[in-house]
């Protein structure tokens, strides 16, 4: 496939069928019901009990999953000594058994091929198909070197496929959940305060007085334990500031909603500061303590004044001196929290930084209800040779982006784009966990670089969109039917949880690290994988540990004392900031010496054209992203997204709540199906806004096919962030069209 000019293909019947399932089909209804709590009928033995971390979303909340005697999963509830979720699963979690038992899941290996001249699917073995992959993978680093063989992926099992592409000696290695996510907020926190913010956040929102959020949807992103957190501030009398155009779960439960214009966040944070300093409200001895640069922040912000954000903001300059004197007056309990899905208007990393610097001013980082010092237990690193030194990876890819600390996802995809001056080409790409038809914008580039590929794997338990374009799919067996890594993730204790199979894989589908261990062996990388099972790799990491695979099954989650110390600051001493300079950087020299504005400065983004709204985009609880869209449990809760639209708008189209409408962005990209209005005053005039993760393509999703619009596929104009490259996705618009643009067209 030297040439490639590979098409998108649906995965049909020829891939898919006549596989009979390895356990029965269970009831949707029965296999998540909230009514038979686990109620035994008589004659049954007890339910089995496995311990297990959730993959529905990646807050990775510990669970029990119950099966019966007959191997059939029936219930999944939340571990009562988890942290990450205090024993309570959000309907992700609780609808995870839904993953397990989705009949329109891969079901065995798939080649592609051709069959009268038209490209399809065929069925193979594991065999054939691992065999396949190896030997292009070998062609690749024969002629280019290992490096030209890229992996994108998230979740779990990109951990198991990262450590094959490293032994293979290749870091071309991207996610989504970098430069798609969380990326500028690490950016701009890490050069304030010297750290990355991490996940789960150290946010301390159960002691907290005062939580502000901007763009930050708490309750609709569910992750699990900063909403219980935030509903009990809510009841110990916090006062709640949400900053969205939108009227969101989080805002609806605030005392104060500021209905921002979007795309001026970072001249309202400039405007909270001006108050902060000129009324004296700032944390003074804290500031003075830990501060570097405060007097050159000071003269920044002194013309930035509540009426000057008036203007940009449409927020009153009364409404912003009160939320500013509210924030200093929960000092230091006081959380401007940094947010999740942060990619917004390519300035992404200074608008993080305002929000870092308003968290110096009120003395919140290492304080009792504003940011804790995190601490995580290590786990130990089963024995393998050193890795291979690749001549480049995703840093030479992504070296005109300064401040990235991990690979661009964009960036690797351009670099599969073939050009003169392309220093680093990929030719063959991995793609695990992550439907990137949904997850990264810009099409044409995704496309082009598909294209030009000489080889594609996907990985994935669905038939998601990506599926289509590979070469090779691979039917992994979700988070209930296999061994995975040791949790260990931030928290203000450190906790450990285990993933352990609480039933045989499904039809032909495997393991992550089975797959990558098969791949590593016939590359010739069979030391790096010295173990038969994985079960081995946790069995003695957790005895390294103290614990044991024993003890884990029974306990799920294991809590270990701190050993850093308070999880606050001692007042008494003078903690050092693992920055730079040890303070909180105020003014950054390393932004400066790198060409960037040393302190956050508002720059006006493009308005829309007549006739068009502001894109905007987000989650609903009850599902993640794009992946759990044909989920029969979770899709049974929602399965479809709809566009709120303001009513001076609705009057002005002639539109009715429930009618159907296609959308056309300003590149005369139009969405491939229609999206049913809803008519609200929660959404402002200039925009419109949908849930993200519909609008799949793929026929074989028989639940999600069809139904709603795909938010991505209109985002074609990205504003990249230059400092840490995120890609900003909130710069578009679309225009609402009556009547079906595809008359006669089969999409």
């Amino acid at each position: 496939m030297t040439t490639s000019r590979r098409k998108f293909i649906k995965i049909s019947a020829l891939g898919l069928g006549g596989v009979a399932a390895s356990t029965g089909a269970i009831n949707v209804l029965g296999a998540n019901s909230y009514l038979d709590d686990l109620v035994k009928p008589k004659g049954t033995k007890e339910f089995k009990r496995t311990p297990t971390y959730c993959e529905v979303c990646f807050w990775k909340c510990a669970a029990w999953t119950y099966s019966n005697e007959e191997g059939e999963i029936k219930k999944i509830i939340g571990n009562d000594n988890d942290p990450h979720c205090y024993g309570r699963l959000c309907p992700r979690g609780t609808g995870g058994v839904g993953m397990y038992n989705d009949e329109d899941r891969l079901k065995t290996p798939l080649i592609r091929t051709t069959v009268n001249g038209e490209d399809t699917f065929r069925k193979a073995s594991w065999e054939e198909a691992l065999d396949l992959i190896a030997s292009k993978f070998k062609d690749v680093k024969e002629n280019y070197g290992p490096e030209s063989v890229a992996l994108i992926k998230h979740g779990s099992p990109g951990a198991h496929l990262e450590h094959l592409f490293k032994a293979f000696g290749s870091d071309t290695i991207a996610e989504p959940a970098y430069a798609q996510c969380r990326g500028p907020r690490e950016t701009g926190f890490k050069s304030t305060f010297g750290s990355w913010v991490g996940s789960p956040e150290p946010t301390d929102i159960r002691d907290t007085k005062c939580l502000v959020l901007i763009g930050s949807h708490i309750g609709e992103n569910m992750h699990n334990s900063q909403v219980q957190e935030m509903s009990d501030a809510i009841d110990n009398g916090a006062t709640i500031i949400t900053v969205d155009p939108r009227l969101s779960t989080a805002a609806s439960k605030s005392e104060h909603w500021l209905a921002i214009k979007p795309a001026t966040d970072i001249a309202l944070m400039l405007s909270w500061m001006n108050v902060l300093i000129e009324e004296g409200l700032y944390d003074k001895e804290y500031v003075e303590k830990y501060g570097l640069g405060f007097n050159e922040l000071k003269e920044h912000v002194q013309k930035f004044t509540p009426e000057w954000a008036y203007g940009i903001t449409t927020i009153k300059p009364e409404e912003i001196r009160k939320t500013a004197r509210v924030m200093a007056h929960a000092a230091p309990a006081v959380i401007i929290h940094p947010g999740r899905h942060v990619v917004w208007y390519g300035d992404d990393s200074q608008r993080a930084r305002a929000m870092a610097i308003l968290n110096g001013l009120l003395g919140s980082w290492g304080r009792r209800g504003g940011f804790y010092f995190k601490e995580k237990i290590a786990v130990p690193k089963f024995p393998h040779p050193a890795y291979p030194h690749p001549k480049w990876g995703w840093e030479e890819i992504g070296e005109k982006y300064p401040l990235a600390e991990m690979g661009i996802t964009t960036e690797v995809l351009k670099a599969a784009i073939p050009s003169d001056d392309n220093k680093y080409p990929v030719k063959a790409m991995m793609i695990a966990g992550t439907n990137i038809t949904k997850s990264i914008p810009d099409h044409k580039i995704i496309e082009e670089a598909i294209e030009a590929l000489d080889f594609m794997v996907v990985i994935d338990t669905m038939p998601m969109d990506v599926t289509g374009y590979a070469d090779v799919v691979l039917p992994e067996c979700t988070y209930l039917e296999r061994y995975d890594g040791i949790r260990s993730a931030t928290n203000r204790e450190p906790s450990i949880a285990v993933r352990v199979p609480a039933v045989a894989p499904k039809y032909d589908s495997k393991p992550v690290w089975w797959i990558a261990k098969q791949i590593g062996e016939r590359l010739g990388l069979g030391e790096y994988f010295n173990y038969d099972d994985f079960k081995e790799v946790i069995e003695w990491q957790l005895n390294k540990m103290g614990s044991s695979l024993e003890e884990m099954e029974k306990i799920g989650v294991k809590n270990f004392p701190r050993k850093s110390g308070s999880m606050y600051m001692n007042e008494n001493e003078t903690y050092e900031f693992p920055s730079m300079s040890g303070k909180i950087e105020f003014y950054s020299q390393e932004l400066k010496d790198l060409g960037f504005d040393p302190m956050p400065v508002y720059t006006p983004h493009p308005e829309a054209p007549q006739g068009f709204y502001r894109l905007n985009y987000g989650r609903a609880p009850m599902h993640t992203f794009s992946r759990t869209a044909n989920n029969p449990n979770l899709n049974d809760l929602k399965d479809e997204n709809n566009l709120w639209v303001n009513p001076k708008v609705a009057r002005i189209i002639g539109l009715k709540t429930g009618q159907e409408v296609w959308l056309k962005n300003q590149d005369d990209v139009i969405s491939n199906f229609s999206i049913k209005v809803r008519i609200t005053e929660r959404v402002r005039w200039d925009s419109v806004y949908m849930v993200h993760g519909f609008g799949h393509d793929n026929k074989k999703l028989s639940r999600a096919y069809g139904k709603g619009i795909n938010d991505t596929k209109l985002i074609s104009k990205v504003a990249v962030d230059p400092i840490m490259g995120g890609t900003g996705m909130r710069g578009n618009f679309v225009t609402i069209l009556t009547e079906n643009p595809h008359k006669n067209i089969e999409i």
